[in-house]
């Protein structure tokens, strides 16, 4: 089983990044992918999440500015991060589970499988 972000990098406020979850070895499209990020000091947050079935949630901080959306056909999960804020700075993480259900947000417990992160840096 394997998740692996990419997409970070440092951006301007008000500028955007799509970030990717490629997943592998494991049934995507029966599996929830979370979108999670944790700031320095702060505890790991869940900010996103699709459903097997195309439902989408997303936490009040990012609503409105982040989209979520999977692509089946290539196992990849995509979050657009745009309007972007100095407070946005993170490691992102996505995380795969196949028995989460419409709680929303969870914890990382909740959470079988992860990938390593992606750095998002938002500077001037």
């Amino acid at each position: 089983v394997q998740l692996v972000e990419s997409g970070g990098g440092l951006v301007q406020p008000g500028g955007s990044l799509r970030l990717s979850c490629a997943a592998s070895g494991f049934a995507f499209t029966s599996y929830a992918i979370g979108w999670f990020r944790q700031a320095p000091g702060k505890e790991r947050e869940e900010v996103s999440r699709i459903s097997s079935d195309d439902n989408s949630y997303y936490a009040d901080s990012v609503k409105g500015r982040f989209t979520i959306s999977r692509d089946n056909a290539k196992n990849t999960v995509y979050l657009q991060l745009n309007s972007l804020k100095p407070e946005d700075t993170a490691i992102y993480y996505c995380a795969a589970d196949k028995t989460v259900g419409d709680a929303f947000p969870l914890n990382p417990g909740a959470y079988h499988y992860w990938g390593q992160g992606t750095q998002v840096t938002v500077s001037s």
